[in-house]
C-alpha cells in the first residue's frame, strides 16, 4: 500500500513539475510529439493526452468535443483554421479522434494525406463551460512524398564464430498500414511493429547471424514498401550497410624460391603468407626436426644460405588467434647425389 501512494505522489508530482514551465493562464496542456512527419497517400496516427489545467470546471457528465485547428489558434479572426470536429460540425480535413476523450485521450487518425497538409496543429477541448486550447503544445507535421532513410542496426565490434542481430528499422506514421520490410539476408524474415515511448510505431525485422570471415565485405540491404492511396500503391525505400568483420588467419602459405633442387652454399628465400583481419602481426618460421619443431626465423621473409635440406613451415598469427601453413621440402642437390650413391652401393651389396 505504501509503494502505491508512492507512485501516486511521484506521477502527481512529476506531472506538477511539468506543467509548472508552462504560463499561468494556459488552461489546456496536451501531451504528443512535437513534430511529426508522414507520407503522402498514406496517414498519420497522432498520439494524443491532454490535461485540463482547472479540473473542477471540466465537467466529466457532460459529453467532450474534440477539435483541431490549423496554422493559428486565433480562430475567431480565422475560422477557416478550424479543420476538425468529433461533433460533425467541421470536417474539412480527413481526420477523426480514435482516442476516448472522457479518458483524457485525444489519439487522432488523419487520412489520405497530402503535402499540402504540412502545418502546424493545435488541439482543442469544448466542454460545457470548459472550453481551451493548448496553445503552448503546437505539433508540427509535415507530409512528404518519399519515405524516409531506413536503420540498419549492427553491433559495433563483429568477429568471427560470434552471433549476433543485425535490425532493420522502418519509421511507421500509419500503423494501421504498415511498411513491409525485407531484406537480402533473408526474404522470410517476421516483421513486428513496435510503439515508441512518445507513442509513435517504428516496424522491425531481425536476423540473427553466426560470423565467418566470409561475411567481412558483405554489403546487407533492406528495403521498405509503404502501402499508399488505400493499398493501391507503394513507395518504396532502400538502405545499404557494409559489415566490417575481424577474423584469425585464413589460407596461409609457404613458399620457396628458387623451386626445385637447390644447391648447396646458395640462398633461398621462404614466404609466408596469409590473410587476416587484423592484418597478421607475426609470422613464425619452425624446422621438423628428430627432436620437434624447432624455431628458426620469424618474418613473412626467411632468407638463409643452404647447407642441407629439411622440411619446413610457418605460423601466422594475429589478436583472433593463429594458422599454420602446409609443410615445404627444401632439397639439396648435392645431398640428393650423395643419398642416393650411398643407396646404389647399399643395394648392390645385399643383392
Amino acid at each position: 500500500m505504501k509503494m502505491v501512494t508512492v507512485s501516486i505522489l511521484l506521477t502527481v508530482l512529476f506531472v506538477s513539475g511539468a506543467l509548472a514551465d508552462y504560463p499561468q493562464w494556459i488552461a489546456l496542456y496536451m501531451t504528443a510529439p512535437k513534430q511529426m512527419e508522414a507520407l503522402s497517400g498514406s496517414c498519420l496516427q497522432i498520439p494524443c493526452n491532454f490535461t485540463p489545467k482547472d479540473e473542477q470546471k471540466f465537467n466529466s457528465k457532460i459529453k467532450i468535443f474534440g477539435v483541431w485547428i490549423k496554422n493559428n489558434v486565433d480562430f475567431g479572426k480565422n475560422p477557416n483554421n478550424v479543420i476538425y470536429n468529433s461533433s460533425g460540425a467541421v470536417s474539412i480535413y480527413p481526420m477523426s479522434i480514435t482516442g476516448n476523450l472522457s479518458q483524457r485521450d485525444c489519439t487522432t487518425l488523419f487520412s489520405n494525406l497530402t503535402t499540402n497538409y504540412t502545418n502546424t496543429y493545435f488541439f482543442r477541448v469544448e466542454r460545457e463551460p470548459f472550453k481551451a486550447t493548448a496553445q503552448h503544445d503546437p505539433l508540427q507535421i509535415t507530409v512528404r512524398d518519399s519515405p524516409w532513410r531506413l536503420d540498419i542496426t549492427i553491433p559495433g565490434d563483429l568477429k568471427e564464430k560470434e552471433s549476433v542481430t543485425i535490425t532493420c528499422s522502418a519509421l511507421t506514421p500509419c500503423p494501421h498500414s504498415p511498411p513491409q520490410l525485407t531484406w537480402n539476408l533473408q526474404q522470410d524474415s517476421h516483421n513486428k511493429m513496435e510503439q515508441n515511448t512518445d507513442g509513435s510505431f517504428t516496424t522491425k525485422i531481425q536476423q540473427n547471424i553466426t560470423l565467418s570471415d566470409t561475411h567481412d565485405g558483405k554489403k546487407i540491404s533492406c528495403s521498405a514498401r509503404y502501402p499508399v492511396n488505400q493499398g493501391k500503391d507503394t513507395k518504396t525505400a532502400e538502405t545499404e550497410e557494409t559489415l566490417n568483420v575481424s577474423y584469425a588467419p585464413k589460407d596461409t602459405s609457404a613458399s620457396i624460391s628458387p623451386s626445385g633442387l637447390v644447391s648447396a652454399g646458395s640462398w633461398v628465400n621462404l614466404t609466408c603468407s596469409s590473410r587476416a583481419k587484423p592484418p597478421v602481426s607475426n609470422f613464425t618460421w619452425l624446422k621438423k626436426s628428430r627432436d620437434g619443431a624447432v624455431k628458426v626465423s620469424e618474418g613473412e621473409i626467411y632468407s638463409f644460405n643452404v647447407t642441407d635440406g629439411g622440411v619446413y613451415y610457418c605460423v601466422a598469427t594475429n589478436d583472433l588467434g593463429n594458422q599454420t601453413s602446409a609443410e615445404i621440402d627444401l632439397t639439396v642437390e648435392g645431398k640428393v647425389t650423395q643419398h642416393l650413391a650411398v643407396f646404389l652401393i647399399y643395394f648392390l651389396i645385399i643383392f
